[in-house]
């Protein structure tokens, strides 16, 4: 498993990597230097990124890799969202590519992978989750992009988004006086 953390994880029966893991997967920091608790819905998220990540550097077959994620992250997440979402995301990876290219200003090729994998997801939301709310999947892609991007990533996460909800959610961003 790719692990983002930084905390060592050659098994998942190593308890103290695992406990290491679910405190990061539980908890954030936030511009105050102040820990925040995650709601199970974000701690789903970060377990997303991570699986989208390993996908697409290792191209693992996506039971696999659901399968691998469940038995290892045994926290209180939204299980149900990460079922639904993860195989969802790569099996419309091609079509997510194709519809956000409009607003890349580099081929998808010079994106960074943490990058390409929060811009499918967020992508996936605002495309097939309309129950989220636009400005709920940007701000936790970006939020993500600032804990687990490059420096600036959330910068551009958030302007690739921005633009895309517009055309994705121009009904929902009307009726809240964005466009």
């Amino acid at each position: 498993m790719i692990d983002f953390t930084g905390a060592k994880s050659e098994s998942s029966s190593d308890k103290k990597s695992a406990d290491k893991i679910s405190k990061a997967l539980d908890r954030e920091t936030d511009d105050e230097g102040k820990k925040k608790k995650l709601s199970e819905r974000q701690k789903a998220r970060r377990m997303l990124l991570q699986a989208l990540y390993q996908w697409e550097m290792a191209r693992a077959p996506v039971n696999e890799i659901l399968a691998e994620f469940l038995v290892y992250y045994q926290g209180k997440i939204d299980r149900d969202f990460f079922k639904e979402v993860f195989p969802q995301v790569v099996a419309h990876a091609p079509a997510l590519d194709q519809q956000m290219a409009p607003w890349l200003d580099r081929e998808l090729t010079a994106l960074d992978p943490i990058e390409l994998s929060l811009l499918r997801l967020g992508m996936y939301e605002l495309a097939h989750r309309i129950d989220i709310p636009f400005k709920v999947v940007i701000n936790e892609a970006v939020e993500l992009a600032k804990v687990f991007g490059a420096t600036d990533s959330h910068k551009y996460i958030n302007g690739v988004l921005d633009r895309a909800s517009k055309d994705l959610r121009a009904l929902e961003q009307r009726g809240t006086g964005r466009i």
